[in-house]
């Protein structure tokens, strides 16, 4: 799947305690990649989600691919995923890697192809969808076969970067051309922080344009930077390499 270009105009977000976010203008070629980043609480993610039509801006325009914000929210959110967003992609602790990946191919299946490919043979959609899992665990560099159970390990078990590496792959199962992933560096070591960074430029470099949320962003991305709390007077960010 190839990405789209991103961009936003004077973008801004108003909630019940003032500004999530405001001002944001940038532009990103498809396949970029691009870092928000600031202190938590400065409307980082009510941005990531407002990039993928999953919340809806107050003021400013955007555009995704083909589509422009905030009137169709639904036509961004079919090109867009997000992932590692809390209470709204959250992983349950009680089930299984296998049972995650299947419920998420199942769904996709459902609700996200066409009705020809709902149409097909039971064997040629069973192993549509087991290519689908092997192609997006591939992409988000999880290895079932290192996990301490396999497909059996639960959720609970995983440690947070094979439960960050989950989450990617489940949002990559939909084959996004947008992939959107909040708190990329949160409780993450040097080490773990490089390979995530390794990881999102890989997926970039493969064509998906991601939007990932840091608290610094690494060099050479297009970042856009957030600074003050959510609900003061002026929150404004602008693109920057």
């Amino acid at each position: 799947m190839d990405g789209i270009a991103v961009a936003a105009e004077s973008l801004g977000l108003k909630g019940p305690r003032g500004w999530a976010f405001r001002g944001i203008t940038f532009e990103a070629e498809p396949g970029s990649l691009i870092a928000v980043e600031g202190p938590s609480g400065t409307g980082r993610t009510c941005l990531l989600l407002a990039l993928t039509g999953r919340m809806k801006a107050t003021e400013g325009t955007a555009t995704v691919g083909g589509a422009r914000l905030p009137k169709q929210l639904g036509a961004v959110r079919r090109l867009s995923a997000v992932a590692h967003v809390a209470g709204v992609t959250d992983l349950d602790p009680a089930l299984t890697v296998g049972e995650h990946l299947r419920e998420r191919a199942l769904l996709q299946r459902r609700f996200g192809d066409s009705l020809r490919a709902l149409l097909r043979p039971r064997a040629e959609r069973a192993n549509e969808a087991r290519l689908r899992i092997d192609t997006a665990l591939t992409a988000a560099g999880l290895d079932r076969e290192a996990l301490p159970k396999g497909s059996r390990t639960a959720v609970r078990d995983l440690e947070r970067l094979e439960a960050l590496r989950l989450s990617l792959a489940l949002a990559l199962i939909g084959r996004p051309q947008l992939l959107a992933v909040d708190d990329v560096d949160l409780k993450v070591s040097d080490a773990e922080r490089a390979e995530v960074w390794a990881l999102l430029r890989s997926l970039a470099e493969a064509g998906t344009t991601v939007v990932a949320v840091c608290s610094e962003a690494p060099e050479g991305v297009l970042t856009i930077a957030t600074g003050q709390k959510e609900g003061t007077d002026a929150l404004a960010a602008t693109g920057r390499s």
